[in-house]
């Protein structure tokens, strides 16, 4: 999934000569997470609410409120603000921006062409969307969790299982994170099977794999194996 397809095309941008109290009220009113920051058409950094916050706190318990007024509005966006940006193309998929985030700690970065220019912003509640349309979650279906030998056709086998018995697949995901070697998790959502043949289904794939979890969204059941 590419970040072109989950990004948000409306977004705000601030000016670097603006003041900490444009941003401030920017980021409050439009309810944002960043705020890329403009010079001369091209983003020069980016402004938070993290950044706001770093840069009043050590003076905020010293400062009178008209003193603290008149700071926001002295302070100059540019003194603040994180740089040099963090940005992603639009062809980056969103679990490379997810590693993005992850590795430099933030909710979201601005999204550039080939030019550099800013088309879009992705956060971190835009990845979770995309997430949540991978899985197929809103079916409320059912998720079958498996311990795999990694081995050509042991997923497949599964499939035709599940098939036999009326399940139609959402979504397969597979993982290799924690595993013993040469195994592997693989994740299964499906729906539109009859609950009265969900325990026969079960036993017959316990026969060729192991089951980790199930858990039924539309009946709120969940099985631990």
């Amino acid at each position: 999934m590419l970040v072109k397809d989950w990004m948000s095309k409306t977004f705000d941008v601030i000016n670097s000569e603006d003041s900490m109290s444009s941003a401030t009220k920017l980021l409050k009113e439009n309810k944002t997470k960043l705020l890329p920051v403009i010079e001369e058409n091209k983003i020069i950094g980016i402004i938070t609410d993290r950044d706001l916050k770093r840069a009043s706190a050590s003076d905020a318990t010293t400062l009178e409120i008209h003193e603290l007024l008149y700071l926001l509005r002295k302070i100059k966006v540019k003194s603040i603000m994180s740089k040099p940006p963090i940005t992603v193309p639009a062809d980056y998929t969103t679990e490379e921006t997810a590693q993005v985030l992850l590795k430099n700690n933030i909710s979201g970065v601005p999204v550039v062409d080939p030019k550099g220019r800013i088309i879009g912003v992705i956060t971190q509640a835009d990845i979770f969307r995309a997430l949540i349309g991978l899985t197929g979650i809103e079916k409320k279906g059912i998720l079958l969790a498996f311990q795999l030998d990694n081995l050509p056709g042991a997923t497949k086998s599964l499939i035709d299982i599940i098939r036999k018995y009326g399940g139609r697949i959402v979504s397969i995901l597979s993982s290799y994170e924690d595993m013993i070697e040469n195994t592997r998790k693989v994740y299964i959502r499906l729906y539109s099977i009859d609950r009265s043949l969900l325990s026969i289904m079960l036993e017959k794939i316990r026969e060729n794999a192991k089951i980790l979890y199930m858990i039924d969204h539309r009946e709120n059941k969940r099985i631990i194996f």
